[in-house]
């Protein structure tokens, strides 16, 4: 196993030969209208963007977001901000890297996330949601799972802890609007926070990297909770198919939209919320990790953000976290 090198550690000129994880790959064009490849790469003590200007067609496919890979490259300051002229990147094999060099976990403690999470199943008014979610998070296996299990393999929560993290702040966004609009039922809006992306403890796997099971790749977290709604509220007395029904819907709705993986549009406003309030925490920690990862330089604005199809001004969100401390 080759040395590796921090992310913190790099400063201009230096010469990089070390393994990264990659993420936010794409292919963009330069004035002259020639490709070339972008990226982020990271590691536990940060992220940096990278470059690679010639034949980058080419090597845009050798690898996808959320790989290790060998970078070969240097170091450059452009506008303030450290970036990695690549030279080469390829795929890394597990025996050539540490995994507790890569993998963040969640900020927040977990123990507190476990408490809030229980307190949530505790404040479920109907008495069959209530005993379902209560039945499978009495599972030992299933408890240590969730705990650890990221939520994404590379956009949004996609550290250990990440998707408790992630149901915990739905969870508190659900109750601002069961609050507001009355006349919500809270029951289904606080399950659709928890099971939404329940199934990702098993769609991901995390023992090397954050990657697809198998069974993420075959079935996929929707029709794994699913699967756990039929498990484990067979034997609830008086929960009938029809609210199995829809409970499954709200899972398997909460994207949104048929093209962005939903099986179904929701059908209900509850479904319909589930899926909003889903995408605004998904988005909103991923801009935020980026925002902060664009802090170094004290630049006013971000770096353009390929996926937002925007750039970011930095100052305002510079000035909260200065006034935070």
């Amino acid at each position: 196993m080759s040395n590796k090198q921090f992310i913190k550690d790099l400063q201009e000129k230096d010469q990089i030969k070390s393994v990264f994880i990659a993420t936010d790959k794409v292919i963009m064009t330069d004035r002259n209208g020639k490709n070339y490849l972008s990226l982020n790469i990271k590691d536990a003590t940060g992220s940096m963007n990278a470059r690679m200007w010639d034949r980058a067609d080419e090597y845009e496919g050798s690898f996808q977001s959320g790989d290790f890979v060998w970078v070969k490259g240097h170091v450059q300051v452009y506008q303030n901000r450290r970036q990695v002229v690549l030279h080469d990147i390829k795929p890394a094999p597990e025996s050539d890297y540490n995994l507790d060099d890569f993998i963040n976990g969640t900020e927040k403690s977990v123990d507190d996330l476990w408490k809030d999470y229980l307190e949530y199943l505790d404040s479920i008014e109907d008495p069959h949601i209530e005993t379902f979610l209560k039945n499978i998070s009495q599972n030992p296996e299933f408890q240590n799972l969730l705990k650890k299990a990221p939520a994404a393999k590379s956009i949004h929560h996609a550290y250990m802890g990440g998707l408790l993290e992630h149901i915990i702040s739905i969870c508190g966004l659900m109750d601002a609007v069961a609050s507001h609009y009355s006349w919500l039922n809270r029951d289904y809006l606080i399950f659709g926070a928890i099971f939404h992306d329940i199934g990702k403890v098993e769609e991901l796997v995390f023992e090397s990297g954050i990657q697809y099971s198998d069974k993420g790749k075959l079935v996929g977290h929707m029709n794994i909770a699913c699967s756990y709604i039929d498990k484990y509220s067979q034997d609830i007395d008086g929960m009938t198919e029809l609210k199995r029904d829809i409970l499954k819907h709200i899972v398997l709705s909460h994207h949104g939209k048929l093209e962005y993986g939903s099986p179904k549009l929701p059908f209900f406003p509850e479904a319909m919320i589930v899926a909003m309030i889903d995408d605004l925490d998904s988005k909103l920690n991923t801009i935020f990790k980026f925002m902060e990862s664009e802090l170094e330089g004290g630049e006013s604005w971000s770096r353009f953000h390929q996926g937002f199809e925007r750039y970011f001004y930095l100052d305002i969100f510079r000035e909260k976290l200065t006034n935070s401390k």
